[in-house]
């Protein structure tokens, strides 16, 4: 066994769980302590500071200087006094990641004395160094000034010494750096088209607020294999490795119980969690061996996606901690059960109502049809722009695979529904409706809940599924920023919610009655959106060629799904609604696109090294083993060789094979790289890198996967799968 394999697979074989120390109160006792919560807020701040910080919050309103500089100075001491010695405004770039840049709150002053200082400017706004983040375009390197901006609707908290504060991310020019403002923008959006269509059925309702509920798939692995696997710590996946012959076909991880080294992993980061605030409550494993899932309670969208993110890194230092390393890639093992970070989307209320949610009677519950099937509309009809958002290159491997979601974006909603939809499509005729077309429109939507009750199977197949009082938004990848899909839906979901009022508008304004109009819109839009609609599996081949009957686009790969991003009509949508530019709109578009290509240069130089310098080696050496065998056996037995070392001889003949197709595809790659990476067009470079790259990834790794299975165990270089997957 190569020495590094030997002494990694030692060295978690000698791991013995860490001692999690736990705080002596329960739960419900230190959460949110690390918070400077409304709660916090009210003990630290004067009253008038208090309420200014709120009306922020709550409707926007501008902070003047007197009282950023309270705010400042209340929450300096409150971190101070949870033993904070720096700040850092914690943002969001576009790489997908968080970012912070830690200030000291010690400033010295004449007499040879220092103070602790941080006042209203500092909270307010910084200035980073924004040259080296993704802009796409908007500004030249040299330009670097960007800005910092503080984001009151999400609380700063304090981890280990640093008070972090949520801020957005702007180019000098004024352009959006990160994800946080369009997501800011776009739940602006949905909020105003969301209430105004609520007007129709409660004038108390002044506000629609969209709310996240995320699931955070997966996969631990001890750190020692983790070093000793190249493709895992560059890529975050295996490159290479031939399937185990146990993987998960038994079922027998999926709600087992978890492992100790997993169990004390999880209570460390769940109680730094809910020190932060977030509200993690469910953990098990899930379907592939060493893959788990954390899940908390749903949270306004802002907050709950700064959660996740906080989360994400929260998992990824506690991890080291207990020796492990965190794999959030989408498909760490190519054919085993990938990760996804499944979305669950609804809008509430300022009354407390699920909007998506069926109520008591048929008032109610014709609310609860309205933005339910103008969602579902929304999505037929901008489909690709919520496939643009799940795009990235780990996400291609996962998307369609036997776990996830096709490629192809279709909405689920249960047989029951569907038959109450194409009822309801078919029930009114053109004319007014009468007495006794009402009546039953009204027994019909009144048995809404009891619907319900009867159809709470999930379709797991379905990208975008219904499941009783919310949408799950299940083609997320597990290392994606939530904002980009939360981003899309919620501007599609505001841009349909518009043309629908306007449309029931203009029959109310033409002697309609308000409840038969919304009906009449409802049955326009159910009609127009059925091909969207699918209860199937989602996996079968018989429903790629029926998406295509019905007209739905399948985009398999990053390159082509990103396109829709710089269409007429997606810049359009987005403009109206004063949620992206068409400036940021291309400048995300080069940023996807160049993210993507480094994603894929970065696997093939690492895969052609691995080829080189670890595979080929090993082969050629057990190569020379056999053949040293066979010499041996020829000087004893000498004419009798043949049909004693027959078997070496075709081992040998394997070997070769396949040592010479790793050899001639990685050249071939190698060339497609340099081709590629002469291409001044970043959209071609993506395309090049898609489909005349990426092919040979998986041609090497099926030769390599092959000389795994004939080279000696005691030489294979590198951890294998059933090591990596069931050593704990």
């Amino acid at each position: 066994m190569s020495t590094i394999r030997f002494k990694a697979l030692e060295d978690v074989l000698e791991r013995q769980p860490k001692h999690v120390e736990f705080p002596s109160d329960k739960a419900s006792n230190y959460y949110a302590t690390n918070v400077f919560s409304q709660e916090t807020m009210r003990e630290y701040l004067p009253k008038e500071a208090y309420q200014s910080v709120m009306a922020s919050i709550d409707k926007g309103a501008r902070l003047d200087r007197e009282m950023a500089n309270q705010v400042a100075s209340s929450m300096k001491d409150w971190a101070i006094n949870k033993g904070a010695s720096h700040y850092t405004h914690w943002f969001q770039p576009l790489t997908g990641t968080t970012a912070e840049k830690h200030d000291s709150f010690f400033s010295p002053i004449s007499g040879g004395r220092a103070i602790e200082k941080f006042d209203g400017e500092n909270l307010v706004q910084q200035e980073p160094d924004a040259s080296s983040f993704p802009n796409g375009g908007i500004r030249n390197t040299f330009e670097a000034r960007g800005y910092t901006a503080w984001d009151p609707t999400s609380p700063a908290f304090v981890i280990g010494k640093t008070l972090c504060i949520p801020t957005v991310f702007i180019a000098y020019t004024g352009e959006a750096l990160d994800f946080k403002i369009p997501l800011l923008k776009a739940l602006q959006a949905v909020d105003h088209a969301a209430t105004d269509v609520c007007q129709y059925f409660d004038k108390n309702i002044i506000k629609v607020s969209a709310s996240l509920g995320w699931e955070q798939e997966y996969f631990l692995i001890d750190k020692a294999l983790y070093n000793a696997r190249p493709d895992i710590m560059m890529t975050g996946r295996a490159l290479v490795g031939h399937n185990p012959a146990k993987g998960q076909q038994l079922d027998d991880h999926y709600f087992g119980s978890i492992p100790d080294r997993a169990v004390a992993f999880m209570k460390e980061y769940e109680i730094e969690a809910h020190k932060l605030g977030i509200p993690v409550t469910t953990r098990h494993n899930e379907v592939a061996p060493n893959q788990f899932e954390c899940a908390p309670m749903f949270e306004e969208a802002n907050l709950a996606n700064d959660h996740n993110l906080l989360l994400m890194d929260l998992m990824e230092k506690i991890a080291r901690k207990h020796d492990f390393r965190v794999l959030l890639h989408e498909k760490p093992y190519g054919t085993l059960n990938g990760s996804g970070k499944h979305n669950n989307w609804s809008l509430g209320t300022n009354t407390g109502v699920n909007l998506l949610a069926p109520g008591k009677n048929p008032k109610t519950n014709l609310r609860f049809l309205t933005f339910f099937v103008n969602t579902i509309k929304a999505i037929y009809d901008n489909a690709d722009i919520l496939r643009a958002s799940i795009a990235s290159a780990g996400n291609d491997h996962r998307l369609g695979a036997n776990e996830a979601p096709p490629a192809i974006i279709s909405v689920f909603i249960g047989s029951q529904l569907t038959k109450m939809l194409d009822d309801l499509e078919k029930s009114i005729g053109a004319g007014k409706l009468t007495p006794e077309d009402k009546t039953e429109l009204k027994l019909s939507i009144g048995k809404i809940p009891q619907i319900l009750l009867d159809n709470t199977d999930r379709n797991r197949t379905s990208p975008f599924a219904f499941t009783g009082n919310k949408f799950e938004f299940r083609a997320v990848g597990s290392a994606a920023n939530c904002a980009s899909a939360m981003i899309a839906l919620n501007v599609i979901v505001a841009k349909q919610l518009q043309e629908f009022k306007k449309s029931v508008d203009t029959r109310i304004n033409k002697g309609v009655k308000k409840d038969e109009a919304i009906l009449k819109e409802l049955q326009k839009l159910i009609k127009e959106s059925k091909d969207i609609r699918f209860e199937g599996n989602g996996y079968g081949e018989e429903w790629v060629k029926e998406a295509a009957k019905r007209g739905l686009s399948n985009l398999k790969d990053t390159p082509s799904a990103l396109k829709v991003m710089i269409d007429k009509n997606t810049k359009k949508i987005f403009g109206d609604l004063g949620v992206l530019s068409e400036v940021e709109l291309d400048a995300r578009y080069e940023i996807e696109l160049e993210n993507y290509i480094m994603k894929l240069q970065i696997e093939s130089r690492v895969l052609g090294d691995i080829a080189q310098n670890h595979i080929i080696p090993t082969a050629i050496k057990y190569q020379n083993t056999i053949i040293s065998n066979v010499k041996g056996l020829t000087d004893i037995f000498g004419k009798n060789l043949k049909s004693l070392a027959s078997s070496q001889q075709e081992i040998l003949i394997e070997i070769s094979g396949h040592l010479n197709e790793i050899r001639v595809n990685s050249k071939k790659m190698l060339e497609e790289r340099r081709k590629a990476n002469k291409l001044s067009d970043s959209e071609k470079m993506a395309f090049a890198y898609c489909n005349n790259v990426k092919p040979y990834f998986d041609v090497i790794k099926y030769h390599s996967d092959k000389l795994e299975l004939l080279i000696d165990d005691e030489l294979w270089p590198l951890p294998k799968l059933r090591e990596l997957l069931f050593t704990r």
